[in-house]
Formats: C-alpha cells, sequence, structure tokens
C-alpha cells in the first residue's frame, strides 16, 4: 500500500490510466459508497487527464436511474430496492458502455434520465475518439451486471461511519435544516448503509477492483493494487 498527498494519488492514477492499452475508449468505472468522494476524485482526474490533452467522458450512475416511483416501489427506506430497483443497467450498457467498447460504434449517450424532473433525459449521441477516456462514478458498479464492461475498475473505500459524517456535513454546508440531517441519519441507517453491505456481501467489488483508494484521509489518501490486477507501473 502507498499514501501520499492527493496530488501524488491522482498522478498515480493518471499513470494508471495511461498504461492500460486498449483499441476502443477506455472504460474506468470509480465505485464506492455514496459520500465515499467518487465523483470528487472523478473530477480531478479528469482535469489532470484533460491537462494531458486526452479526451476526458464524465458521466455518473446518477443520470441512469429509473423513474422515482419505480425505485421506491419497495419503501423509501428498503436497502433491496436501492440495491435491486434503483438504476437502469441495461440501458446504461446498451447506450453508454456498450458503445465506447469492443465491437462498439463509440457514440454514446451520457444520460438516461433527469433528476430534477424526475423525467427520461435523451441528449444526443456523440461520437467519442477511439483513444478517448471515460469516467464513470457511481454506486453498485462492480456488481455481477457490470464487472466485465470495465477495463480499468476503482474502488474509493470509506467507512461507512464516516460516509454519514460527510453526508450531514454537506447538508449544513448547503444550509440543510435539522429535519434535512435526521432525513439522512434515517436514510443512511435505513436504504443506503444497509444496501452498501447487501452489494459487499454478494458481489465482494473490493476484490474485483485494480485499484483501491483509500479516502478516509482526504488531503492524504492511501492505495493499493490489488493482487490479481494488470495493471502495471503503479
Amino acid at each position: 500500500m502507498d499514501q501520499g498527498t492527493r496530488g501524488e494519488l491522482i498522478s498515480r492514477l493518471a499513470e494508471a490510466i495511461s498504461s492500460v492499452a486498449t483499441a476502443h475508449p477506455l472504460r474506468v468505472a470509480i465505485d464506492g459508497p455514496p459520500a465515499a468522494g467518487k465523483t470528487t476524485l472523478a473530477d480531478e482526474l479528469a482535469a489532470v487527464l484533460r491537462a494531458q490533452d486526452r479526451a476526458v467522458i464524465r458521466a455518473t450512475v446518477d443520470d441512469f436511474l429509473v423513474p422515482r416511483a419505480q425505485r421506491y416501489r419497495r419503501g423509501q427506506y428498503s436497502a433491496e430496492g436501492c440495491y435491486f430497483d434503483a438504476h437502469d443497467r441495461a440501458a446504461l450498457c446498451r447506450v453508454l458502455l456498450d458503445p465506447l467498447g469492443p465491437g462498439g460504434d463509440r457514440r454514446f449517450q451520457p444520460a438516461v434520465y433527469d433528476r430534477d424532473t424526475d423525467t427520461p433525459s435523451s441528449p444526443p449521441a456523440t461520437t467519442a475518439p477511439a483513444d478517448a477516456v471515460l469516467l464513470f462514478d457511481g454506486v453498485f458498479l462492480l456488481r455481477p451486471e457490470l464487472i466485465d464492461r470495465w477495463d480499468l475498475r476503482i474502488f474509493v473505500s470509506v467507512p461507512f461511519e464516516q460516509t454519514v459524517d460527510r453526508a450531514r456535513d454537506r447538508s449544513a454546508a448547503l444550509a440543510g435544516s435539522a429535519a434535512d440531517t435526521a432525513e439522512i441519519e434515517r436514510s443512511w441507517r435505513h436504504r443506503y448503509i444497509p444496501s452498501q453491505q447487501l452489494y459487499f456481501a454478494t458481489a465482494r467489488p473490493a476484490d474485483h477492483a485494480d485499484i483501491i483508494v483509500y479516502n478516509d484521509q482526504l488531503h492524504r489518501p492511501a492505495w493499493e493494487v490489488r493482487p490479481q490486477s494488470a495493471v502495471p507501473g503503479i
């Protein structure tokens, strides 16, 4: 395991991406629990890669949710509903991961859902350069239905209790009320953390990751390459 500054982590991840050769756009999963820091990590990595003149596609699993009524059909605080019902994995493969993968035509859509309006979204298709990098962040990305769709798998690890603290802090920073804080606490305790525990027990995501980032210390993270990883040079 290595440990260093935030900049050192991002630099090493960029090196890892540069070391993977594919005949199609490189599809990178950035998985981990809610509030682990996946989106921030992906955005930081995108900035470094773009500065190196690499074409980057940024997308998130939140743009592949199903409508609210469907994802909460087992109840607002159902862990099983969060894990099994929340995302349109078929659409994710159809419009994004498969077009960018082996034999794909590289014409992709980065979203199928607008969370603000709870309605389907259909942005125009775009053709990716052959050497583009897809940085895709979200939960449950290393589950069996998706595991083979990624060319590089990064798992962001943070203790569950710390994700609750981060979610509360984020709400407070957005001028959240006491009611908002109570709702976050209930959602994390009854829906998000139990769904992650279900994911860990059934899919064992860390076992399938090429790189694990231990992100509990944001300014001094640690990282490791799993033994089965074929990623050289990091």
